[in-house]
């Protein structure tokens, strides 16, 4: 593979680390058994890296792969009494991928509702949740008391729910 193809296939693998563990802890239960699987996956994502790249969706691609080495691990696992049989197993993957793809299209509605937001609705929402400032602190900041601001980012929670829900609902439509 090509510098440039490397460098992309790095860039497309780290944007679904998150979800690839999320998708397997969510199966196995154990963080450290979910890390030890995610290690493997890239493992098989990189010896595989053209293929991965040509796939026409990346995503599930990987999430096959994880598949793949949750039933290895499990394998591996046979003698432990808790361990699910293979239909329960593929039954949560299949699920666990399902959400993992409504997550995905809630948070693309989630960004371009942030998007839509006026400039100091979008502020105080980046205050709360991207820099973690308590509501009092964002309060004194803004010269508001700390009720109107926890009324203010509650009207402003209910607002971008149903604007994801709306563009969800204007997806799923025919």
């Amino acid at each position: 593979m090509s510098e440039p193809a490397t460098a992309q296939f790095v860039r497309t693998l780290t944007a679904h680390q998150a979800r690839l563990y999320a998708y397997i802890l969510s199966l196995v239960g154990d963080s450290h058994a979910a890390n030890d699987i995610l290690q493997e996956t890239n493992v098989v994502l990189w010896e595989k890296a053209a293929q991965a790249m040509a796939a026409d969706d990346f995503a599930a691609w990987a999430f096959r792969v994880a598949h793949f080495q949750l039933l290895a691990w499990r394998q591996k696992q046979g003698r432990d009494r808790l361990v699910f049989n293979e239909a329960v197993l593929n039954a949560l993957s299949d699920r666990a991928a399902a959400l993992a793809q409504q997550t995905d299209a809630r948070q693309d509605a989630l960004t371009q509702c942030l998007a839509d937001l006026p400039a100091n609705a979008a502020r105080l929402i980046h205050e709360r949740y991207v820099l973690g400032r308590s509501v009092s602190q964002i309060a004194d900041a803004i010269h508001r008391s700390v009720a109107a601001t926890h009324q203010w980012l509650y009207r402003l929670r209910r607002e971008l729910l149903a604007c994801i829900e709306s563009k969800i609902n204007r997806e799923e439509a025919p």
